[in-house]
């Protein structure tokens, strides 16, 4: 079989050329030059890994005379929201990268501890390094007076599957509701079309993401859920919210585990690991994976601190908390209302020094695959 060179992030712009193409047989494009759309085809910040753009938000603002020049206001926004998403992925999702990648590249040795740490570990993972991706996308387009859609909106606060669509990847979501789902007729034909064109929908994104049986599965899976979510709504919406939030969360993250996996087997084997239970320790290697450098230089400027397994099985019980904090209570950037005063760029600056200062090395965006 031939190895096939493809553009990184294809499938972004082949969706949005789709819709744009869509639109134009609809005669909503009209009035548009070449140039219009050769500047929206081509604004660099998304083309990689998204958010998934129409014309009618960029175009306009392309066009808008007050836009053509520097409004310090957004350049502010903006480097703040790029200096957020870059640290987000260093600081962040690439330690929980190097539990995932340990874990999978080892999967028939794990514990059931491990297993479960690894599977957590790509579900935080995943979340942080493409929502950073879209804050640095929507914050280089604000420093040219570009404002690019909300892609995240707290998905793993979500209390149904539904409700985790409508807040993770919303831009994937929207697209296939318009331009896929809608078509095929929505629910507007009986339960049982409803049904069948969520399942459509669901393995189209499975598609999307790659031509492997795990996405595949992966987009089965969660059409499947929303189709039992749409069939037994009454009774889904009697449980305790935090039931609904942990039943989500668990789903999720089972899911998660095929998307991540090389093949289904070693999907069903990690899963398998992790519901043996019968080893709750955890690898000394999956530990040093969430050693962090300030960690080991603040051990080694106070002597008497703790060293050791334990000392390392403590590092990641804390940075897992953390994670959580910041997933759960903290506000997403767009919800936060943003004054580019002295402090705020002086706070900006340092951790921007700071996140390029720990590149150590080169790391790829998961979503620059697809």
């Amino acid at each position: 079989m031939k190895n096939i060179i493809l553009p990184l992030g294809i499938s972004f712009l082949t969706f949005q050329q789709i819709a744009y193409a869509v639109d134009s047989y609809r005669g909503e494009t009209e009035g548009y030059s070449f140039l219009d759309y050769a500047v929206f085809a081509a604004f660099f910040p998304r083309l990689i890994a998204g958010p998934i753009v129409l014309h009618h938000e960029i175009i306009p603002q392309l066009n808008e005379r007050k836009n053509h020049s520097i409004n310090y206001d957004n350049f502010a926004y903006g480097i703040l929201m790029f200096t957020i998403g870059l640290a987000k992925k260093i600081f962040i999702a690439d330690v929980f990268a190097q539990a995932v990648t340990w874990g999978y590249g080892s999967v028939s040795t794990l514990t059931s501890l491990d297993a479960f740490i690894v599977m957590l570990s790509y579900t935080l993972q995943i979340y942080f390094d493409f929502s950073s991706y879209t804050d640095m996308a929507i914050g280089i387009g604000l420093m040219f007076n570009i404002k690019l859609p909300i892609n995240f909106n707290s998905p793993y606060k979500a209390r149904s599957i539904q409700d985790f669509w409508k807040r993770w990847h919303i831009t994937l979501t929207r697209f296939l509701t318009k331009y896929v789902y809608i078509p095929l007729g929505g629910n507007r034909q009986g339960p049982f079309r409803t049904y069948a064109n969520i399942m459509i929908v669901f393995l189209i994104s499975g598609l999307w993401h790659g031509a492997n049986w795990t996405f595949v599965l992966w987009g089965f899976l969660h059409g499947l859920a929303s189709v039992l979510h749409r069939r037994f709504a009454p009774a889904w919406n009697k449980l305790h919210t935090v039931l609904q939030w942990f039943i989500t969360f668990l789903f999720v993250n089972l899911a998660w585990v095929f998307f991540r996996a090389d093949t289904i087997t070693q999907g069903f084997v990690l899963i398998k690991k992790m519901a043996e239970l019968k080893s709750l320790a955890v690898s000394h290697s999956l530990l040093k994976c969430f050693e962090l450098p300030v960690i080991t230089w603040l051990k080694r400027l106070f002597y008497s601190a703790p060293s050791g397994s334990w000392a390392i099985g403590l590092d990641m019980l804390l940075f897992l908390a953390f994670t959580f904090i910041i997933l759960l209570l903290f506000k997403n950037l767009h919800e936060i209302e943003f004054k580019p005063t002295l402090l705020n760029g002086m706070l900006t600056a340092v951790l921007l020094v700071c996140s390029i200062l720990s590149m150590s090395s080169i790391t790829s965006f998961i979503y620059q695959a697809f």
